[in-house]
């Protein structure tokens, strides 16, 4: 009888400790607001932070984590300190950590600049999200309108037809990482002498699960986000002579400052079916230039997944541009400045819709060292005819 009675005590005991919730808390499967994420410079450090109250609002994760470890319902968990490791943990239970800060704001009211780990967006210097992704893949003419820059309607309908009816597979290209990417607000750099610089606007697909033969089927079962990006093309070409390819993607893709990416990543759960959803603009000066929906596009962000599986195994924290539409290219578009490329001090903005805006000034790089061999990228004016 004393056996039992204390067996049941305990048994009660027991109880108390699992249901109080003061003691613990089930984890978060749900957020209570959508969120974005992105790297920020706060107080000159690079720091993780959640976007919140309509991309008013930054939140310095590993400070806010710091702060709710203080309840005793909530256990210790390490909060990576960068992208690449925020990335590669978010679906290994990193997710619902994030979750239960987001609602611990939410419910407590915390959300505003009074708190110390809270800044309000202007106070902070936004960074390239990610720092740096182990591979940057482009897709190159994927979309109907860029396949048939300066078409009339009906030459753009007749190549759409054909297009479709043989599509082929995607065409797949890299560019660097570190120094082609850059983050919202830093400038664009012409290089010295190269005067046919391009604009495209482009959808940023960020890989959140390694992964290899990924079949369309589950493609986006390995992504992470999705960001706004920049493929800053450089049309001069190659001088004349040597090898004799006219061609040549690493003059055309690879320079410093080219890959613009941000200013953030919405996660995948916040943003929905980017097939359905997808519309991005770029504008020069007050004028746009780009406008253009996932309609126009040749393969779709499955079909790129597979291909670019296919060839590569995807980490987490690599990224995917989807291509870009028609509105690029000299002479297409009539802005103030008369030029069909880009020339110094023009401002450039692209937005994809529910994700945000890249802004950047043009500037010209106005000299190279003087102990050069000659062995450099020319500028385009000094090519024979």
């Amino acid at each position: 009888m004393i056996k039992n009675s204390l067996f049941s005590l305990l048994y009660v005991a027991a109880l108390v400790i699992f249901v109080s919730p003061h003691t613990v808390s089930a984890q978060a499967v749900e957020s209570a607001q959508p969120f974005k994420v992105g790297t920020f410079a706060i107080d000159d450090i690079p720091t993780v932070g959640l976007v919140m109250q309509n991309d008013e609002l930054i939140v310095d994760l590993a400070a806010a984590n710091r702060a709710l470890e203080l309840l005793p319902q909530y256990p210790e968990m390490n909060i990576p300190d960068d992208m690449l490791g925020l990335i590669s943990q978010y679906e290994y239970g990193l997710k619902y950590r994030v979750y239960e800060i987001v609602n611990w704001l939410v419910e407590g009211d915390m959300l505003s600049a009074e708190q110390r780990f809270i800044h309000p967006v202007a106070d902070v210097d936004i960074m390239a999200p990610i720092q740096y992704p182990s591979k940057l893949m482009n897709a190159a003419v994927n979309f109907y309108t860029h396949a048939c820059e300066g078409c009339t309607e009906e030459e753009l309908a007749a190549q759409t037809r054909e297009r479709q009816v043989n599509r082929g597979v995607p065409y797949l290209f890299l560019k660097p990482t570190r120094g082609a990417i850059i983050g919202d607000g830093e400038d664009i750099i012409m290089p010295y002498g190269r005067d046919a610089i391009e604009w495209e606007v482009e959808m940023a697909i960020v890989f959140g699960k390694s992964g290899k033969y990924i079949s369309a089927d589950r493609a986006y079962d390995h992504v992470f986000g999705y960001m706004v990006a920049m493929d800053i093309s450089d049309r001069g070409g190659r001088p004349p002579g040597g090898a004799g390819f006219s061609t040549d993607w690493f003059v055309g893709k690879g320079h410093d400052t080219f890959a613009p990416h941000g200013p953030w990543i919405v996660p995948k759960e916040f943003y929905g079916d980017p097939m359905e959803r997808l519309h991005q603009t770029l504008v020069i000066d007050g004028v746009t230039v780009q406008e253009a929906k996932a309609g126009d596009m040749i393969h779709n962000i499955p079909e790129l997944i597979e291909y670019a599986s296919s060839l590569i195994t995807l980490f987490p924290g690599d990224v995917l541009q989807s291509g870009t539409s028609g509105g690029t290219g000299a002479g297409r578009v009539e802005r103030a400045t008369g030029s069909g490329y880009l020339i110094d001090g023009e401002t450039i903005t692209a937005n994809i819709e529910g994700i945000g805006s890249l802004t950047h000034t043009v500037r010209q790089e106005t000299g190279v060292p003087d102990d050069l061999s000659g062995s450099q990228l020319p500028p385009v004016s000094s090519y024979r005819p």
